[in-house]
Formats: structure tokens, C-alpha cells, sequence
């Protein structure tokens, strides 16, 4: 089943203003990425269209839309799902939302890497102590160990990214 354009189109011009940004979400969109989420943060409004089944009429994707959006390699049997990743990612990037406004710029893909290995309390679990380095209150070694550890897991576990 393939949904008719006439309601989406309606829907859509029913809340569209001069600073919406409509996003079609569907496996033919450019790749969802940590850039892509920092650009549409700084986007006013956001509309996002989701298809369902088989998808949308083509129109709305060339006279509608302003973007269309991936979040993978793969198929959903409906675009809700992708469009709740994207909301997700994108507003923990607008200030205020996350408790520190901090907390957006030093993980996973804000850097380029995947964020270094962290640890809580206990100080030892089941005989797995915390690195030393994290406990000697040396905060430049600190942060040239975070550096190291992010650059070997990306190598080993996403040498794409390298």
C-alpha cells in the first residue's frame, strides 16, 4: 500500500510556516549522522513525514518535502520509528534540553570517534578495578587517556570512521 499524497499534502500546509523544515524520512534519504542531527538542531521548526508499508506517493517527495532522511541501511515497516531517532538525537543538541550543556560535546561522533570507555562506583566490581589513571586526579593524563582509549576503540570497532 503506497499513501495518497492529498491528505500528507494537507497536513503538512495545514501547520507549514516560512521557517518549517519538512523531512521525509525513507531508505532513499541521505544518511542520518551526528552532523546531520547538529544541522537540523539549528533548524526553527521541524516536520517530519512518515511513511508506512510501501511508502509514500512520490510527489510529496519532490513538492513537498525539503529533505529526505535514512537512518540506515535497512528497512522499517514504518517511518515513525526513524523519525523518533531523529527527534532524539537532534533535541538533546538544542541548549537548555540536556541537564549539562556540555554533555552534547564530548561523545560518541562529536568528535569524529566513538567516546572513550567510562566507569562509576564501586572502584573495584567483581574484581575489575577502574583504570588507575582515572583515580590519580591527574587531569591532563586523564584526558590524553580518554584521547587514546577513543582512538583505539573507533580503530577496532569502527575503522570507517578513522
Amino acid at each position: 500500500m503506497v499513501m495518497k499524497p492529498e491528505p500528507i499534502f494537507a497536513a503538512v500546509e495545514s501547520i507549514r510556516t516560512e521557517h518549517s523544515h519538512v523531512i521525509l524520512l525513507g531508505a532513499g534519504g541521505r544518511r542520518f549522522t551526528q552532523a546531520v542531527a547538529e544541522e537540523l538542531s539549528r533548524k526553527d521548526h521541524l516536520i517530519f513525514v512518515c511513511g508506512h508499508y510501501e511508502g509514500i506517493d512520490h510527489r510529496v517527495a519532490e513538492h513537498l518535502a525539503d529533505d529526505e532522511i535514512s537512518i540506515g541501511d535497512y528497512v522499517l515497516s514504518n517511518g515513525a520509528v526513524a523519525a523518533a531517532v531523529v527527534v532524539d538525537a537532534v533535541a538533546r543538541l538544542i541548549p537548555g534540553v540536556l541537564g549539562d550543556g556540555n554533555s552534547a560535546l564530548d561523545e560518541s561522533f562529536s568528535s569524529g570517534l566513538l567516546e572513550y570507555p567510562q566507569y562509576t562506583r564501586p572502584q573495584e566490581f567483581r574484581g575489575w578495578s577502574v583504570p588507575k589513571i582515572l583515580l590519580s586526579g591527574h587531569h591532563r593524563a586523564i584526558q590524553e587517556w580518554r584521547a587514546e582509549q577513543a582512538r583505539q576503540k573507533t580503530r577496532e570497532r569502527r575503522p570507517d570512521l578513522m
